[in-house]
Order: structure tokens, then C-alpha cells, then sequence
């Protein structure tokens, strides 16, 4: 699994929004700033976590961004699996992909669904609280 960029910035927005929420929005401009990103690709990654629900956006005059939910009921799972195409440890494992015909065969398939198995594990364990805290 290699996280891409726009994965990395999809996180530290997500972060950037719940260390600064209060009940305003939360301008775009604001966020790329803080984040240094370009707007369009902060826009591009709002667009993503928006359409999902895990933002709201109010566009116009005193517009923005703000979370949906609390820091803690976002997991790092959660987000990484919206901007991501995939988060397999091999390409076996990545979800509709067709039964390999060495699956049978192989020996380093275990190892493969073990290390797929902590990785989710762990993934999911890890909220934008525990990031903000730093309590990883």
C-alpha cells in the first residue's frame, strides 16, 4: 500500500478542520493556507470528502468547510478509502480484482492477507482525534 498524496492532504485537512471548527464555516482559502496546498487541489479533495458526507459546504459569502461528525468518529480508514484507489498490500487483494489463478499455490499468500488483515486493523483503530492528541 503506498498512501498517495492526495491521501496525505485529504488527512491534514480533515485535521485542519477539527483543530480549527467552532460553529463558523471554514474558508478554503484558510485551509490551503495553513496546509500550504494550492486551493484548486484543496478544492479537488473537498469536493471528494464533501460529496461523501464527511464535510459540509456552504458556498458564497461566509462559506466553507466543516466537519460532519466528531474528530473521533472519523478513522483514518475512512478517509484514506475515499481518496485512495486502493488499499491492498498486493494487487490479489484489491477489492473486484478477479481470483488469482496461483491463489491455490501460493505460499506468500498468507503472509500477504496477514499483513492486509493488521494494516485495516490498524487503520481503522486511528481516529483524527488520536492524530490531533497525538496519541498514536
Amino acid at each position: 500500500m503506498l498512501v498517495s498524496t492526495r491521501g496525505r492532504y485529504a488527512l491534514n485537512v480533515m485535521i485542519d478542520l477539527a483543530e480549527n471548527e467552532n460553529d463558523d464555516f471554514i474558508p478554503l482559502k484558510d485551509i490551503a493556507l495553513r496546509q500550504n496546498i494550492s486551493q484548486k487541489y484543496a478544492g479537488a479533495i473537498m469536493s471528494v470528502l464533501s460529496k461523501a458526507d464527511f464535510v459540509k459546504a456552504v458556498h458564497g459569502k461566509g462559506g466553507g468547510y466543516k466537519l460532519v461528525k466528531r474528530p473521533e468518529e472519523y478513522t483514518l480508514a475512512s478517509i484514506l478509502q475515499l481518496t485512495e484507489n486502493s488499499l491492498a498490500a498486493v494487487s490479489c487483494l484489491e477489492k473486484g480484482s478477479p481470483e488469482c489463478e496461483k491463489a491455490g499455490n501460493c505460499r506468500t499468500l498468507p503472509v500477504w492477507v496477514k499483513l492486509q488483515k493488521v494494516m485495516d486493523d490498524y487503520l481503522e483503530s486511528v481516529t483524527l482525534l488520536d492524530l490531533i492528541n497525538n496519541s498514536i
